[in-house]
Order: C-alpha cells, then sequence, then structure tokens
C-alpha cells in the first residue's frame, strides 16, 4: 500500500471523532434511468453540507500536532471552505480569522458564523475574490498565522482523499466508474491518488470554469480570462499546482463540461424526485450521466459534492432550466399601436402556452411600439408554431433568450 493510501486512511480514521462517514446510497430512481447501478456519494449530509471540512480538518490537526503554540489560521473562502474551516475552529478550540468578499450572500456569512462561534472572525474585505485572497495572505503574514488553503495543499488533499476511503469500505469493493466534480482540484486529486489506476474517473466542470481541461491542454495550470459562478462551489480561475501536479496525466476524454442551465434541470430534479438539496457544484456529477456511454449493470458511483443552497434562487434555477429546456423564451416583439392587435396576438398562444412577462419597452412611437415578452410552454416544440403564427401574424420579433448582452439587461 503506498504511503499516501495508508496516510488518507489515517485521516479518515481520525475524522471519526469528529462526524460520522456521510452516506453512500444506491440511488433507484438514477440507476434505472440509465440502466446502471448508480450510487450518491452524500458529501451534502455532512455537518456542514459539503465535504470541505474533511481537508480542514487534516491540515489543522497536522498543524497543531507539530507542536505550533495554538495558531491563528486564516482563510479566504465565500463558501463551503469557510465553513468548513469554521466548524474545525470551533471544534479545535482554537482562533480562525476568515475574510470573505463584501458580496458574499448573508446565507453564507451566516451560516459560516454559526459554525465558528466565538472561535471565528469574519471580514468582509473585496468586490473581488483575488482582492479577498490578497487581503487573507497579508494578515496572515501580519500576524504569523497559518493560512489554509481551500485545496492547493498536501494535507488538504489528503484529507479530501478521505471521500475515497470511505467509497471502499461502504461499497466493499471499488467501483467500475467514480463522477466526480472538479474546481480547485483538492477532492478530485486526493480521490485519485487514492484509487490510482483501480477505478475509471469521470472528472466534471462547469463550462464557465473549466480550469483542468485548460490546464491539460497548456500542460500547466493557466487561469482563465473569465469564470462564470453559477456553480460557485467549483468555479475557480486557476486549478492548484499541487492539484494539478496529482492530475496531469489524466486523458482530456475523461473531463468533461456541463452547461450551468442543464445543471438547473438536474437539481430540480433531484430536488422534486428525491427530495434532495444540492447546491450547482454539488449536481455536477448526477448531470454529467447525460453525457457518458454507460453500460448495462455497471457501478457508478457519483459524488454530490455540497447542498448548500440558498432557496432565494431557486427562482433563478427554474428560469435557467426552462430556457435550457427550451420550454421558455423572451422576445423583443414591434406591436402595432392599434386597437385589437393584443387581442390578436393573444389568439396565437395554445392552451399549453403562456405570458411570463409582458412589458413596454417603447411607448411613444405612433405606429408600434417595442414589448418584451416571455412565453412559458409545455413542448419545445410549440415555439416554432408560435413563431411562425407571429411572422404570418406581422408581428415582427426577435428571439433574445440566448443573447447574453440584452438579457442581461432586459430579463
Amino acid at each position: 500500500m503506498s504511503d499516501f493510501r495508508t496516510q488518507a486512511r489515517a485521516a479518515e480514521a481520525e475524522m471519526r471523532a469528529v462526524f460520522e462517514p456521510t452516506p453512500l446510497q444506491r440511488n433507484a430512481h438514477l440507476s434505472d434511468k440509465y440502466g446502471a447501478e448508480v450510487y450518491l456519494k452524500r458529501e451534502d449530509l455532512s455537518p456542514v453540507r459539503s465535504y470541505k471540512l474533511r481537508g480542514a480538518f487534516n491540515a489543522m490537526r497536522k498543524v497543531m500536532a507539530a507542536g505550533e503554540d495554538a495558531p491563528v489560521f486564516v482563510c479566504a473562502s465565500a463558501g463551503n471552505h469557510a465553513q468548513g474551516v469554521a466548524f474545525m475552529c470551533r471544534h479545535f478550540g482554537v482562533k480562525g480569522v476568515i475574510f470573505m468578499p463584501v458580496t458574499t450572500p448573508q446565507q453564507k456569512i451566516g451560516q459560516t458564523r454559526k459554525f465558528g462561534g466565538d472561535a471565528v472572525t469574519i471580514r468582509m474585505v473585496g468586490d473581488y475574490f483575488d482582492d479577498t485572497l490578497a487581503q487573507a495572505q497579508a494578515y496572515c503574514s501580519d500576524v504569523g498565522g497559518h493560512f489554509l488553503s481551500p485545496f492547493d495543499d498536501e494535507d488538504v488533499i489528503e484529507g479530501q482523499a478521505s471521500v475515497a476511503v470511505e467509497i471502499e469500505a461502504q461499497l466493499g469493493a471499488v467501483p467500475d466508474r467514480i463522477v466526480l466534480p472538479v474546481g480547485g482540484g483538492g477532492l478530485s486529486s486526493g480521490v485519485r491518488s487514492y484509487f490510482g489506476s483501480e477505478a475509471n474517473m469521470v472528472f466534471v466542470e462547469p463550462v464557465g470554469g473549466a480550469c483542468l481541461a485548460a490546464a491539460l491542454q497548456a500542460g500547466a495550470p493557466v487561469r482563465l480570462k473569465s469564470v462564470n459562478t453559477f456553480a460557485d462551489g467549483a468555479a475557480v480561475a486557476q486549478i492548484g499546482a499541487r492539484t494539478f501536479a496529482r492530475l496531469r496525466d489524466v486523458d482530456p476524454a475523461n473531463v468533461v463540461a456541463v452547461a450551468e442551465d442543464r445543471v438547473c434541470t438536474t437539481m430540480l430534479e433531484m430536488l422534486n424526485i428525491e427530495g434532495m438539496v444540492l447546491e450547482p457544484a454539488g449536481a455536477l456529477a448526477v448531470d454529467a450521466l447525460k453525457d457518458l456511454d454507460i453500460s448495462p449493470g455497471e457501478t457508478i458511483v457519483c459524488v454530490t459534492s455540497g447542498g448548500n443552497f440558498d432557496f432565494e434562487r431557486l427562482p433563478e434555477v427554474k428560469e435557467r432550466a426552462q430556457r435550457f429546456a427550451g420550454l421558455k423564451k423572451y422576445f423583443v416583439l414591434r406591436m402595432p399601436q392599434r386597437p385589437g392587435a393584443l387581442k390578436d396576438f393573444l389568439t396565437i398562444l395554445g392552451p399549453d402556452d403562456d405570458i411570463a412577462r409582458f412589458e413596454y419597452l417603447k411607448k411613444s412611437a405612433r405606429n408600434f411600439g417595442s414589448v418584451l415578452i416571455g412565453i412559458e410552454t409545455s413542448d419545445a416544440a410549440n415555439f416554432e408554431r408560435i413563431e411562425a403564427e407571429m411572422t404570418a401574424g406581422g408581428f415582427e420579433h426577435r428571439d433574445i433568450t440566448n443573447d447574453q448582452i440584452l438579457a442581461e439587461f432586459l430579463i
């Protein structure tokens, strides 16, 4: 057995004094849907609803075991890492200072404060994470604290590998395939280093944060020019140097990028059918099943990495899911300014079509007015008929559903 496997097993054993293993559950719905034996490793059911407390625990216990005199632990995070660090600071009875961007949602701030109690101080600094990180590292140097990286740290990687230790013990074997999300690479590099070549692995990234694929193409970590922060638990601009060192020989064919809007359809599916609350990053592995060539009866483990979801975002998730599925579209409509024009337009809509939004954009025109209209329907194919009838009826229109700039201002 390799030293890494031994250390990961030791870390997992030490964790049992703090929290129980997260469940590995066969999911009947997904198993039937894909004709396989699909299991979910429920990291969304950890004490902080993500796997992040594993790496925080392992890194902190090693620092303290080295004999450092009650160090101050410092981190920068807007989400799950902050909550994991806060939980472990309270557990170990040490002080922590957590830097968060000023744009962090109150729900995440509140959860971090709840887990950390009097053990942690939260500092709201910077509009963007890079600013927050720089100030956290500067503060850490000034006070002689210990900086806890969210992923690019060997002890953190080793701690995240405890997920693999539990999968092996709970399943009683190595699964045929493991599907797991990739952000900075802590979880993926830890699980891969533990199983090595024994298990086939699929690494899933959001399209707007595909930093592993970019690094594999370049042969080294590279910074993405832009990042879509919707799947915030995996929206990382650059994979870690240490994590990439463990992932550099991954076959690019085993790296899957999934659209953020499609992830929303999976989040709603798991909520409505299974009653599971998954954050966007936590649903990545399940969503990626749609892209895999799955053999009948294959044993697949999907790591649901987190469930820290603010339900105030649910309308956005539903909106994005509908738009991805083609069930909702937005148009800018040129409406004749004459009596009965609106009534004529409404005759175009069928019994399964509904107006979700109607707003005049320009009311001063003498002959025509511009209208923003959102239409929902039960079948995406209905839009072909709707648009054809709008054209035939003289209602000039422009589909702006996927026009990023116009949608940002109007929708």
